[in-house]
């Protein structure tokens, strides 16, 4: 049976993921950044992000089936799609452009994004609003992070 939004979904979290993967490169100008020594190891955020795209995929198709108005739907559709859009951002501002503190910038809208994405699932299916809450908290997480990084290798450009 072919039901598009878990079709959409699962692009959704593929694209995120394998976008981010490619678009992080892990070269001699990131080895010789100063990083706080609370920084996870560099093989972490590959698997991390995977479980976090899937949950929020998962939760995203669970709210969709909750959203039983075209307005629900539509409002879904605009805040994966914004999230889609910033979540995409971010990791080409700090790496190939190496310019973390535009990222820090942007790290705030993707932020916004996802604690609308956290906002949204939770009004339609709790569980989809609890399968939101580790992408929050791992965002969070990474935007101080970033902060801490622009704070220890500033300027920049």
């Amino acid at each position: 049976m072919f039901n598009p939004a878990i079709i959409a979904a699962i692009f959704w979290a593929i694209i995120l993921a394998g976008a981010g993967g490619l678009l992080t490169d892990i070269g001699p100008w990131y080895r010789d950044l100063k990083k706080p020594s609370w920084q996870p190891p560099d093989w972490l955020f590959g698997p991390a992000w995977m479980i976090i795209l899937g949950l929020a995929a998962w939760a995203g198709i669970l709210s969709w089936d909750q959203a039983h108005s075209q307005s629900g739907q539509a409002m879904l559709i605009a805040v994966y799609a914004a999230n889609f859009l910033f979540h995409l951002l971010w990791s080409p501002l700090f790496f190939k452009y190496q310019r973390p503190d535009w990222a820090l910038v942007e790290v705030v809208f993707l932020w916004l994004s996802v604690a609308a994405m956290l906002a949204l699932t939770w009004s339609l299916d709790s569980l989809a609003g609890i399968m939101i809450l580790p992408y929050f908290l791992w965002v969070s997480f990474a935007a101080m992070l970033n902060a801490k990084i622009v704070q220890l290798n500033r300027p920049f450009g």
